[in-house]
């Protein structure tokens, strides 16, 4: 288990590995949560909680009475489903693959007045000024235009950016990702898409605008991420009250 990973999303993760290895039938339930807890060692309600991360992530259903199923769909490996809650970053996403981040553009500068609203500094506070292109296998998913304040984030360097910024803010910063505000839209393709997603003039592209904040309220994140259309699908789960 990761540092600082909590016995639930360890399991959680693990839990999707089998699904994706295809260890389950998809006409069957998973096994039960009495089940799962012995063989993980954990107490039912740890159990409950791994299996609820993947609800919530749109991997599995609950059928009152019958168990807990795997949603087909989410199984398609021809785009990448991303989920409304998603806060893991892209390197963790699609652990297992061949991910590589070409660094574009890197420097540090002063935000303007959106970027800072969003992150909550003033004018004054110093930023990082980051342009990512994610490749995954060779081919290009993401382009991803990144503001972090550096006093929050201190010391990414290249070889941070060229692997996960997430992984460097949670195993050596020993920070705590908690949540995302996004927005979700439709966009024309410009000359950086083109250039760096290999966009055709006839291709959508999917932005995602997010500010990302820590356990502790701040916000480290304000970005903009340009998505190729044919590689993502993007998944909302949204669970009735009782």
């Amino acid at each position: 288990m990761a540092k600082n990973q909590t016995k639930y999303s360890f399991i959680a993760e693990e839990l999707k590995k089998r699904i994706f290895a295809n260890e389950y039938p998809l006409d069957k339930p998973i096994p039960d949560e009495m089940t799962l807890a012995k063989e993980f060692d954990c107490s039912r309600m740890t159990m409950k909680k791994a299996l609820e991360v993947l609800v919530l992530e749109g991997l599995l259903y609950r059928k009152r009475g019958h168990g807990t199923f795997i949603i087909k769909s989410a199984l398609d490996m021809d785009r990448l489903n991303i989920h409304s809650q998603e806060v893991n970053g892209f390197t963790k996403l699609l652990e297992g693959r061949d991910v590589e981040s070409k660094i574009v553009h890197f420097q540090v500068t002063f935000p303007d007045e959106y970027v800072a609203e969003r992150l909550n500094i003033d004018l004054e506070t110093p930023i990082y000024d980051i342009v990512r292109a994610r490749l995954v296998d060779g081919e290009p998913y993401v382009l991803e235009y990144t503001s972090m304040p550096v006093a929050l984030i201190p010391g990414v360097t290249q070889q941070v950016l060229e692997h996960s910024i997430y992984s460097y803010i949670r195993e050596e910063l020993n920070l705590k990702i908690a949540s995302s505000y996004k927005q979700i839209r439709a966009d024309k393709p410009t000359e950086m898409d083109f250039q760096y997603l290999d966009c055709e003039n006839t291709d959508p592209v999917i932005e995602v605008e997010q500010t990302v904040y820590l356990n502790n309220g701040m916000a480290f994140e304000y970005s903009k991420s340009r998505h190729r259309y044919d590689k993502f699908v993007f998944t909302t789960v949204n669970i009735a009250r009782r």
